[in-house]
């Protein structure tokens, strides 16, 4: 959001930010810009900065070439199930062609995902899931309105055990 909408004045650019508070984990943050919103702090003038990211990909199991078909299949219902209601609103007998349209999408998903996967060669063989993960949280405020931030923590007492500042 421009400064101008958050009532500064300027040439557009976003005010100076400054950190009042340091957490080592993203939920810990959290509270402290929740607790600063309970108090009545302007929080559209705040945001949580995570530093030291790393990407961190859990191995959720070994995916063989039925799995594969199995995920493809349960695609393909899905698909066949959507196109199924959209053409069986033309229709007398709307569920019988949805019921057709599960079952094709289903086998020709199954199909594809055995094939699509015979085709990697044996080249990852896992399924996983990718997430960023930051080593610390800071919590960043208006520079104007910074004082009344760290007034607010420091009266509170609301630093919580991963904090760092």
């Amino acid at each position: 959001m421009p400064a101008a909408a958050r009532g500064q004045p300027g040439d557009g650019a976003p005010p100076p930010r400054v950190t009042v508070e340091t957490y080592g984990d993203y939920p810990s943050a959290q509270r402290a810009v929740d607790f600063l919103s309970d108090n009545g702090f302007p929080v559209e003038r705040t945001a949580i900065v995570g530093t030291d990211l790393r990407l961190v990909e859990e191995v959720l199991g070994r995916m063989t070439t039925l799995r594969a078909a199995l995920a493809g299949a349960g695609t393909g219902a899905w698909f066949g199930l959507l196109v199924g209601l959209l053409l069986g609103i033309f229709t007398v007998a709307w569920w019988g062609v949805v019921i057709a349209a599960i079952l094709i999408g289903a086998v020709w998903g199954l199909i594809f995902g055995a094939v699509a996967h015979a085709m990697t060669g044996g080249r990852r063989d896992f399924t996983s899931a990718s997430s960023l993960q930051a080593s610390r949280y800071a919590v960043l405020v208006d520079a104007d309105l910074a004082d009344r931030a760290r007034e607010m923590f420091a009266t509170a007492g609301n630093r919580a055990e991963g904090a760092r500042t």
